[in-house]
């Protein structure tokens, strides 16, 4: 039995075909059914039960659990090693909210090659709940979201609190603070469409609104916040977003607070009781010295401290 024939077989189980698990692990599918079934022959029991769709048997879920856990260990055995190595070479992997260039990417990635140029950088991420959900399965070592996001089995480490903050084109609508109902009645327009039901400024806006009875039904939504604030720049509707990305628009926009204060809270998330590497800590340092610099500048921002 070898690791590469269980990370084969947990990625087979968990994409579902033995064509999907070639296809994630970049891979030929002949390579990938090969393998495992060398895994079977050394077991001495299929795992799979082959049909239109990969199905485990019941030897086959009784592994899973167990390769899972053993290829953690493996991983968290080669990055005890890297870290005797130090920073000298690999790849350091750190999982980002959509937004977060608007935050640190160019400077932090710019200070973090800089000081260690023979680490390579991967930077994964869609949205705050897809960070999470990497980082508590094991794919990724640590990330920065927004909270909220659900945090079971993850440390939160809060660094910036930043606040969010209505947009329009028409200085009229933002000469004071908002309050709820206009979000409610007016035309609102919203980004991370592909992620309305667990993007966290979506979730603490309709959890406010539900406890006035209203309900937030956006008028138009995009994947992307450059979309909105341009549409917004057009005069079809206004929109809400925090006073860091905000900054960075340009002319034609107007913004002021929400009546009843809104914020995103950035933080750093790791699986409890995980070991990182090197450069995974160092990427953390460095993101919280950043937006640490960036809170201070910025009147609507300000630091947060630590909690699990």
């Amino acid at each position: 039995m070898t690791l590469i024939q269980l990370l084969y077989f947990v990625s087979a189980a968990e994409a579902g075909s033995f064509s999907a698990a070639a296809e994630r692990l970049s891979l030929a599918t002949p390579s990938v059914s090969e393998q495992i079934r060398r895994l079977e022959r050394h077991l001495g029991t299929a795992l799979f039960e082959r049909g239109r769709a990969l199905q485990l048997t019941d030897a086959g879920r009784a592994l899973l659990p167990q390769a899972r856990a053993t290829l953690r260990a493996a991983g968290e055995a080669e990055r005890a090693v890297a870290d005797v190595r130090g920073l000298r070479g690999g790849l350091a992997t750190f999982g980002l909210f959509r937004n977060a260039d608007y935050y640190l990417v160019g400077p932090l990635v710019e200070t973090f090659l800089r000081e260690h140029p023979r680490v390579r950088v991967r930077l994964p991420g869609q949205n705050s709940a897809e960070v999470a959900d990497a980082v508590r399965a094991g794919r990724l070592e640590a990330g920065l979201v927004v909270l909220p996001v659900e945090e079971e089995d993850l440390t939160v480490s809060p660094i910036m609190r930043d606040e969010v903050r209505y947009v329009s084109a028409d200085p009229r609508r933002a000469d004071g603070p908002v309050p709820l109902e206009r979000l409610a009645r007016g035309d609102l327009i919203l980004y991370d469409a592909a992620w309305a039901g667990t993007d966290p400024t979506r979730r603490q806006i309709t959890a406010r609104m539900r406890a006035r009875g209203l309900a937030l039904t956006p008028y138009v939504e995009v994947e992307r916040v450059e979309g909105a604030l341009e549409l917004v720049r057009r005069g079809l509707g206004d929109t809400v977003v925090a006073s860091t990305v905000l900054q960075t628009r340009g002319p034609g926009l107007h913004s002021a607070p929400l009546e009843e204060p809104l914020h995103d809270d950035i933080a750093v998330v790791q699986r409890r009781g995980a070991r990182l590497s090197a450069g995974t800590a160092e990427f953390i340092r460095l993101a919280r010295d950043h937006l640490h610099r960036l809170a201070r500048d910025n009147p609507h921002a300000r630091i947060l401290g630590r909690r699990s």
